[in-house]
């Protein structure tokens, strides 16, 4: 059966092509970012795609004089504060939109999630003033309250909820566990995976936030790291392996989230996909 197996060959190396220009074109940039990072600055631009004379001192000037140190606590905070808060929000509303039986709650679920086509950049007047009224500016709880709670969380959860077996909820009825016992006790760690693709979302999204902190922050102590790389970029025009190395730290707590919780992100997008 030569004839059929050479159309199957051809497609594989079409695919290992394709596959090999998107990694080509994704990790080009970075590949660029880290080699200028550790290159002394004044060679930076002789041979920038070729590793040269590496050298540390550029990260140690982009974590002081960038103040980095200060900007990346702030952002691991605020981003802490929004995935706690996201979970919590999220694990109560969905369960309320999956196991509890109340007039109207399928369409206030429907009007719930559709604030997802809502952008918020819409929302940031009010919110602003909002933030303003309580006093909650240049604080962390004006930079995190806006969004502790998300409808694709909550959307999220509720799959979950309705992918576990009724004989759970039953059991737990007869054992006389209330709701809180049985989310805490009974459907949350089954729903890790699910809570740990949804934490990490809400990780990634918080700390690459960049519009609210700049709309909310007049002090620049506190100001978040995406806001901090900024300032570098401006301040340190001249130096690019200066803003490069700061970018790289920057971007250590996304690595590691994403190293620790990518296991978690690939069985929670798939754990409520299917019910039963």
């Amino acid at each position: 059966m030569p004839a059929e197996r050479a159309p199957t060959g051809a497609r594989l190396v079409g695919r290992y092509a394709l596959l090999c220009v998107i990694a080509f074109v994704v990790l080009f940039p970075i590949y660029t970012t880290v080699i200028g990072a550790f290159k002394p600055p004044g060679e930076l631009l002789d041979n920038p795609l070729v590793p040269g004379p590496f050298t540390l001192d550029n990260f140690g000037d982009a974590w002081t004089d960038g103040r980095l140190g200060r900007y990346l606590l702030n952002s691991l905070v605020v981003a802490s504060i929004i995935t706690i808060a996201q979970l919590v929000t999220s694990v109560l509303s969905g369960y309320a939109f999956s196991m509890l039986d109340f007039p109207g709650r399928n369409v206030l679920f429907v009007l719930f999630i559709s604030t997802m086509l809502v952008p918020f950049e819409a929302t940031v007047v009010v919110n602003r003033r909002t933030v303003g009224t309580l006093d909650w500016i240049n604080t962390y709880q004006g930079l995190a309250i806006p969004f502790v709670a998300t409808a694709f969380g909550t959307f999220l959860v509720r799959q979950a909820f309705l992918a576990l077996p009724g004989e759970l909820r039953d059991a737990a009825r007869i054992d006389g566990a209330g709701h809180l016992a049985f989310v805490w006790h009974v459907a949350v760690p089954i729903m890790r995976p699910t809570l740990g693709a949804l934490a990490l979302f809400g990780f990634l999204s918080a700390y690459n936030q960049y519009l609210w902190p700049n709309v909310i922050t007049t002090e620049d102590d506190m100001n978040t790291v995406q806001s901090g790389l900024r300032a570098l970029r401006e301040s340190a025009i001249q130096q690019p392996a200066l803003v490069m190395a700061g970018t790289i730290i920057a971007a250590v707590p996304i690595v590691i989230a994403l190293l620790l919780f990518q296991k978690a992100l690939i069985r929670g997008l798939s754990a409520g996909a299917v019910k039963g």
